[in-house]
């Protein structure tokens, strides 16, 4: 293996993500003989197949796979060199891999579009999940910055917050609760919830706060969207525990209310995390720099446009 080259592992791993030497070679701009040939080579020297071919596919052995885990943390690491590089000449670019929880995509594209503004050279990449998903992609170094509503508890892992992240517990406007002036939690045992899958930060912290009260909790239904999740207390099938940034507009035209219940709304943070031990690169650094410095403005302003657009 210590012959390989740069452009062997590059064909490697193409071939592998698109299951096809042919694939493979269209993406690399050579002949799929070609391909072929610096597969063989590696294989050769490392003296394990690192492809099984599956009908008209190839997929990678448990060699081929051992091997892939490495080949990526090469290639990603003369990336991130090139972009240390390029930082010292004063070129401001590179690609920032983020991912965010579900709850988050209500505010992160704003953000993102700012940061555009300021700095257009940067490309991102960008992936949601549930907080489990965003979580084990953060430690599996699939992405550099991951936003979330509450970082898990690691030590692998820094966090910094950007913007206060209220909680609610929202119902139809003509939900029975929905008229009440003031609730507490036991007036919620035996209420119909609309919750978020098992896994996500908001389904967590709803199960926390009925735990905490002493109360059971009756779902109705389970998704994993919270647009359904809205719709759904909308149509009145239940009330829910959601991010005030995932319902802004609905509460600005009134087709949701807060339920007044004590101890809502539950006052959190943003945060954007990303592994302690992991030196970022420059566009990274400047997009971790931008969120704790401009997040919470921009989620103020779209809070705002919410208000005004309710009112027209």
């Amino acid at each position: 293996m210590r012959n390989v080259t740069v452009r062997q592992l590059q064909m490697f791993v193409a071939s592998a993500d698109s299951g096809s030497f042919t694939r493979a070679a269209e993406l690399l701009h050579v002949s799929p003989a070609a391909v072929s040939f610096q597969i063989k080579q590696i294989e050769d020297g490392s003296g394990f197949s690192l492809f099984e071919r599956i009908g008209k596919k190839v997929a990678p052995t448990e060699a081929g796979s051992a091997l892939l885990a490495y080949a990526r943390t090469v290639l990603q690491a003369l990336h991130d060199a090139d972009q240390s590089l390029m930082a010292l000449r004063g070129v401001v670019g590179g690609r920032a891999n983020l991912g965010a929880v579900s709850t988050a995509k209500y505010i992160v594209p704003h953000i993102m579009a700012r940061f555009q503004q300021a700095y257009p050279g940067v490309s991102i990449d960008l992936r949601f999940g549930n907080r489990r998903q965003i979580t084990t992609a953060l430690a599996r170094g699939e992405i550099e910055l991951a936003v979330m509503g509450r970082p898990p508890d690691d030590s692998d892992l820094t966090a910094d917050p950007f913007a206060v992240h209220p909680t609610l517990l929202v119902a139809s406007p003509t939900h029975p609760l929905a008229a009440a002036p003031q609730l507490t939690p036991q007036d919620l045992a035996g209420i119909a919830m609309v919750a978020r899958e098992e896994g996500s930060g908001t389904r967590l912290l709803m199960e926390k706060l009925f735990s905490d009260a002493g109360l059971p909790t009756r779902i109705a239904m389970t998704t994993d969207s919270n647009e359904t999740v809205k719709q759904a207390v909308m149509a009145g099938m239940g009330i829910a525990v959601l991010s005030q940034h995932t319902v802004g507009l609905e509460l600005a035209l009134g087709l949701l209310k807060t339920l007044p219940v004590a101890g809502f709304p539950v006052m959190r943070s943003w945060f954007v995390a990303h592994r302690r031990a992991m030196p970022l690169m420059p566009a990274h650094i400047r997009l971790r720099a931008f969120f704790q410095a401009h997040g919470q403005a921009v989620i103020d302003d779209l809070a705002a446009g919410y208000r005004t657009a309710a009112q027209r």
